[in-house]
Parts: structure tokens; C-alpha cells; sequence
């Protein structure tokens, strides 16, 4: 191994990371509201298969307009 292999490559990539977001958190709880309503009650599961949906199309919204803000480059 040469001394020219141990470098780090320069900087010049910004790395992406989403804000912080409750939507994934919520999403598994209307999942969680929908299965735990087939076994109890009937409403339940509506309020939950609701919420997941709901939070599933914030989400897809959300990745697309953060996937919308990278440098060309970035998209394949």
C-alpha cells in the first residue's frame, strides 16, 4: 500500500440527510391501529388503515420534494 492509497479523498460532497419527521413513526402506528383492530374493534382498524394511508402519501410527498432539492448530479 502506498502513502497516495491512505488519503482521503477531498472534500466537496455535501451529505443528505431528511430533517427529523414524525410521519414514519405515525405510519407504523396506523399500521399497528389497523391490525390490532381486526382483533378488537372494527373502528380501530378504519382509523388506522386512515392514518397509514394518509401518512404513506405525506411521506411519498415529502421524499420526492427532498429528492427534487438535490444537485442534478445526484439523481440516476
Amino acid at each position: 500500500m502506498s502513502a497516495h492509497e491512505d488519503e482521503a479523498p477531498p472534500p466537496g460532497e455535501e451529505i443528505h440527510l431528511p430533517g427529523p419527521s414524525l410521519v414514519p413513526f405515525l405510519n407504523a402506528v396506523g399500521l399497528t391501529l389497523a391490525i390490532v383492530g381486526i382483533t378488537t374493534f372494527w373502528i380501530v382498524s378504519v382509523a388506522g388503515i386512515l392514518l397509514f394511508v394518509f401518512t404513506l402519501i405525506r411521506w411519498i410527498r415529502d421524499v420526492r420534494r427532498d429528492f427534487d432539492d438535490l444537485p442534478l448530479e445526484h439523481h440516476h
